[in-house]
């Protein structure tokens, strides 16, 4: 079948007078009891080419691994409240900014350093710098999701941890697959290669390459894409 794009993205983009499609491959509801690898190589079967990227979204290797949880069985700490009602909310998500996304991140980064972040932000606000927080409490806390109203049940009401060793999960699927895999985080907001098979100025090409996601935040059942050069 002739690659199509999910509705409201585009298939094609060009990078440094190159063109690329981006093709999104649907699975079934992944969930903590599947084994990653099986589920990935079934869906490529078939259609991942010579010369082509796999990406795969943080979000089913997280699952995967059982970093999943529903929202009901997290109880915030006092700290987590203040410092929720503090994280300035953005377009891209909901973030730190609910309790139980914070409990989260004090838990899987400490409370130390969750601490330390919270006051560099403050001191970076002075300056008018943005993102000191996260910069600060690093790449657990930035890949905590948080629920929301578009994702397939019932992950829509979960929160979601950032994957373990990305990098060790993209060698594991570019050694079965026989190809070059990159492990994203990837928004309507741009995108962040956490792991891959690739140097990371090839990395760097494919976060331009991915930078409006055109996988899409939704419904989509979409995890995982193809990226393939084209012209």
């Amino acid at each position: 079948m002739p690659a199509k794009a999910n509705d409201g993205k585009q298939l094609d983009i060009e990078v440094d007078g190159v063109r690329y499609q981006r093709i999104p491959l649907r699975t079934k509801l992944i969930g903590p009891d599947d084994d990653l690898i099986r589920e990935v190589a079934n869906v490529v079967e078939g259609t991942l080419e010579e010369g082509d990227l796999l990406f795969v979204t943080e979000k089913i290797v997280a699952i995967t691994q059982g970093r999943s949880l529903p929202i009901d069985s997290i109880v915030p700490r006092p700290l987590a409240v203040r410092l929720s009602s503090r994280v300035t909310k953005t377009p891209a998500g909901i973030g730190l900014g609910m309790p139980q996304t914070m409990e989260m991140a004090l838990r899987e980064c400490g409370t130390p350093r969750i601490l330390l972040a919270a006051a560099a932000s403050v001191i970076g606000k002075l300056f008018g710098r943005r993102g000191t927080f996260y910069r600060v409490a690093g790449p657990k806390a930035r890949g905590i999701d948080g629920p929301t109203t578009g994702t397939i049940p019932p992950y829509d009401s979960s929160v979601v941890l950032a994957p373990d060793r990305p990098k060790r999960v993209a060698r594991q699927l570019g050694e079965a697959l026989g190809a070059e895999v990159l492990i994203v985080d990837i928004n309507d907001f741009g995108g962040n290669v956490l792991g891959s098979t690739l140097p990371r100025a090839d990395e760097k090409r494919v976060e331009r390459i991915l930078a409006d996601n055109p996988l899409g935040q939704g419904t989509q059942s979409t995890p995982l894409g193809i990226i393939r050069r084209v012209a």
